[in-house]
């Protein structure tokens, strides 16, 4: 497992919206919060490419 450094005051505020979310750890709630950033930029990513695609094929401007 890597380890990455967060400042205290952050860790603080993480660990009260765990605890009120129902995560089991701080880290749980960053892992999912890391997840859902990925797959947020990951769509993006997708729906630039479909544009980009239907911009090339002329039916978007």
């Amino acid at each position: 497992m890597t380890k990455v450094g967060i400042d205290s005051n952050l860790f603080e505020r993480a660990r009260q919206a765990a605890t009120k979310a129902g995560f089991s750890s701080v880290e749980e709630l960053i892992t999912t919060a890391i997840e859902k950033e990925l797959k947020r930029l990951g769509e993006a990513d997708a729906e630039k490419q479909v544009a980009d695609q239907l911009r090339g094929l002329g039916y978007i401007e």
